[in-house]
């Protein structure tokens, strides 16, 4: 007799990491292109680069959109 296959996805082995292009983080953050890539290059916005495509952990706008919000609070 066989036994039952047990498969396991790749979801299921390590959480997923998903990464937003700058379109889509303009559109989340209601801002224009050249805003993002300033926050890209002044570090406040972390991201990778893949080839020469430019993606950004949604981490990582959770936590630029976090740090503003503290910032908010504090002033």
């Amino acid at each position: 007799m066989a036994s039952p296959q047990t498969t396991v996805s790749c979801a299921d082995a390590a959480p997923a990491l998903d990464l937003l292009t700058v379109p889509q983080v303009m559109a989340r953050l209601q801002l224009g292109r050249s805003a993002v890539y300033d926050l890209l290059r002044s570090g406040q916005l972390a991201s990778i680069t893949l080839g020469r495509a430019r993606r950004i952990p949604a981490h990582a706008l959770a936590d630029f959109i976090r740090t503003r919000l503290d910032q908010g609070a504090a002033a």
